[in-house]
């Protein structure tokens, strides 16, 4: 054999190792993120930022990754419906879940409320003299208000709720700006589209540098959400587990400190 031969031979042999590594399982030696199925959730929109972090919280502890699709949770709920496979179902008002229990789409043993949604009006710093009342966006000064879109988003028809009981929804139904979901509401305000913006408190306690206030609960009727695990999903106990961390010391902590909280928990004052 010459000496050239050789050599590619053990060039060969080197590769044929290389390939049969890349192609081998080698479970035993994998990461959870490449061991474990992905945990789909679908979920409402004001949860974009607290489910962040409670899903970062849940892969540190379980080692499953967590992929979140937010959204409205009337458009999130016609997914499920019709078959999408999401594992975990996080509605803005728990009547789309039962809907969806009563269909097949989610499993009832596992329907649970994690939180009473509150909503608040927000103004980016600079643009107006910010509202202090409801009434107050009647002031010519906020030619556009958003808010999510009353007819599949529940925290846009808690505003239209709040605005016609302070007898404003008249007098501002013309200038108002529908967002695809609360979280594409408060967008347009961020970026000036318009003078204010009515959103989910959870979106925006944590803002320090903008003006808002917070809306009374009797101004709308109870924003009352709930999740559950879905049938089509194909990580069930992955959905599960996520399920039981929302609702657990760990998911409660981050889910408080966002104003997400369940009848009975202290409410997180506006700073």
């Amino acid at each position: 054999m010459t000496r050239r031969r050789a050599a590619r031979i053990e060039r060969s042999a080197i590769l044929g190792v290389f390939v049969a590594l890349a192609l081998c399982d080698c479970s035993r030696g994998a990461s959870p993120e490449r061991s474990s199925p992905v945990v789909r959730v679908a979920a409402a929109a004001d949860l974009t930022v607290a489910f962040q972090e409670i899903g970062r919280s849940f892969e540190r502890r379980s080692g499953q990754r967590v992929e979140f699709t937010f959204g409205s949770t009337g458009l999130l709920s016609r997914q499920v419906r019709e078959g999408a496979p999401f594992d975990v179902f996080a509605a803005a008002q728990a009547s789309f879940v039962d809907e969806l229990v009563a269909r097949g789409a989610c499993d009832g043993s596992t329907r649970a409320l994690y939180a009473r949604g509150r909503i608040a009006v927000w103004s980016k710093r600079g643009r107006v003299a910010p509202a202090t009342t409801l009434r107050a966006l009647a002031d010519p000064r906020f030619r556009r208000v958003a808010i999510a879109n009353p007819e599949h988003a529940p925290y846009g028809r808690a505003a239209r709720q709040a605005l016609e009981g302070a007898g404003v929804w008249s007098a501002i139904e013309g200038r108002l700006v529908y967002g695809d979901n609360v979280r594409h509401a408060l967008q347009f305000a961020e970026t000036g589209n318009v003078e204010a913006a009515i959103v989910a408190l959870s979106l925006v306690v944590g803002d320090r540098e903008n003006p808002w206030f917070l809306l009374d609960e009797a101004s709308h009727r109870p924003i009352d959400q709930a999740l559950a695990v879905c049938v089509r999903g194909g990580n069930r106990e992955g959905g599960l587990a996520f399920a039981r961390f929302v609702n657990g010391p760990d998911g409660r902590a981050v889910m408080r400190r966002f104003g997400l909280v369940l009848p009975g928990e202290s409410q997180v004052l506006p700073p």
